[in-house]
């Protein structure tokens, strides 16, 4: 069993402690700090077919592998945006699907795929919920979560219904559609977008209250207007 611990609160880092042998995988940029016994090597981490499915999710291309020799080794991953790291059990038949920015590092043994809506155009309606990534297997794996994370245990049949880029995770149990918001008021006037993503179980569901995109949109009327070096102005955020 791997033995861990997550601190920082909302700046969190998990600082995994590693037997000799035991491999820890992580994209590339996800380790912070070690102890020197720590070997780190980079691979595909399953060849061209998953190097393919990385890109194509616009993560890492390679996976870096980090295995401690001579004793116990010490290895730390920190978020990379204010929020939460939660621990999963992953066991055969019970895999996690997470945002496609939500992989932060996990026991070697585990695969990450891509997890398409089932539905292409409910993928493309659906805006950032069209790609996420599927974690099967057996293992532990850590997952960043955006802001606060509240956790949900949906029975058969059971549904939530939530704003797409607010899902961070859930169980591959729990099966996802997208749902057209009813009223052309509330299209156009309401303010919440045109669509939601239901979740339906069994199974639990990671929601997260402070998506990134979201965080970037309530930024950008703030951003200042930057200037290129050849005189353009370029804007970085806000209205005309």
């Amino acid at each position: 069993m791997l033995k861990y611990e997550i601190e920082g609160g909302h700046l969190p880092v998990v600082i995994c402690y590693p037997e000799e042998g035991q491999t820890l995988c992580s994209e590339g940029g996800s380790m912070s700090w070690m102890s020197p016994n720590m070997v780190m090597e980079t691979t595909s981490g399953g060849g061209a077919k998953k190097v393919f499915s990385r890109l194509f999710s616009g993560e890492s291309l390679f996976i870096n592998e980090f295995t401690p020799y001579g004793g116990q080794g010490m290895i730390a991953f920190a978020s990379s945006f204010p929020g939460s790291i939660i621990p999963y059990e992953v066991k055969p038949g019970q895999g996690i699907i997470v945002q496609k920015r939500g992989f932060l590092a996990m026991e070697k043994g585990l695969d990450v795929s891509i997890f398409f809506q089932k539905k292409m155009s409910k993928g493309f309606f659906g805006g950032e919920g069209f790609i996420m990534q599927r974690i099967s297997g057996d293992g532990l794996v850590f997952i960043e979560i955006d802001g606060h994370c509240k956790e949900y245990e949906l029975q058969a049949g059971q549904s939530i219904v939530v704003d797409t880029g607010y899902l961070a995770a859930m169980s591959e149990t729990c099966s996802m559609d997208i749902q057209m918001v009813k009223g052309a008021k509330n299209i156009f006037l309401g303010g919440e977008g045109v669509f939601n993503t239901v979740i339906t179980g069994p199974g639990k569901v990671y929601l997260q209250s402070m998506p990134l995109y979201a965080t970037a949109q309530a930024l950008a009327p703030y951003l200042p207007t930057a200037s290129s070096g050849d005189g353009i102005n370029i804007k970085l955020g806000g209205n005309d």
